[in-house]
């Protein structure tokens, strides 16, 4: 069980899957901080200077804080706004890359002069 458990570990699949997880977090990390310290501020203001986090409703007794859910739908519309602008870029270039060691189709052979000839005699044959 050691052996297959180190196996799972060494696969190339289970560390590109780490490596992204972990640049993911900090990616994470720094989209948050462009959404608390600069959209926010700029939605305060249009909205009469009230914080998106601070935003509740109260009913009876009970306070009702929408304005982090808010908060955490922004910045995760942000996060994925921002993950399929640098996918869709590096597929482009991967398709680039791709076009470039494409090798050029190759001309059909030419015809020879008999099955040319043959084909003239039938297209004949046929009118």
């Amino acid at each position: 069980m050691i052996k297959e458990f180190k196996e799972f570990i060494s696969k190339g699949n289970v560390m590109d899957m780490a490596v992204g997880i972990i640049i993911g977090g900090a990616f994470t990390a720094i989209v948050s901080a462009l959404v608390d310290s600069i959209l926010m501020p700029i939605i305060g203001m249009i909205s009469g200077g009230m914080s998106v986090a601070d935003m509740s409703v109260t009913v009876g007794n009970a306070t009702l804080g929408y304005g982090a859910f808010l908060q955490a739908i922004i910045d995760f519309l942000l996060v994925a706004l921002v993950l399929f602008f640098i996918i869709k870029g590096l597929n482009k270039a991967k398709n680039a890359v791709a076009k470039e060691e494409e090798p050029a189709p190759e001309e059909p052979a030419p015809v020879p002069e008999d099955i040319a000839l043959l084909t003239e005699i039938r297209d004949l044959l046929k009118k």
